[in-house]
């Protein structure tokens, strides 16, 4: 599986991290960033759900 995000829609309201802490996390200046960019399937539903949560839609997941 590989995530990506559309820094074009991402506001970087953090949502994510609380769903996929592992894959998401915000830096000092309060940007996302992308940890694993491919995760392992054990954090499919994870990161999922961060996907799914995501108000601006900006994660997709593929494969």
């Amino acid at each position: 599986m590989k995530v990506h995000v559309d820094w074009d829609l991402c506001d970087g309201n953090a949502v994510c991290t609380l769903e996929a802490p592992e894959v998401f996390q915000m830096d000092d200046d309060d940007n996302l960033q992308v940890l694993q960019e491919e995760p392992g399937e054990e954090l499919r539903a994870q990161v999922q759900a961060a996907a799914n949560i995501c108000p601006k839609r900006a994660i997709s997941i593929e494969g």
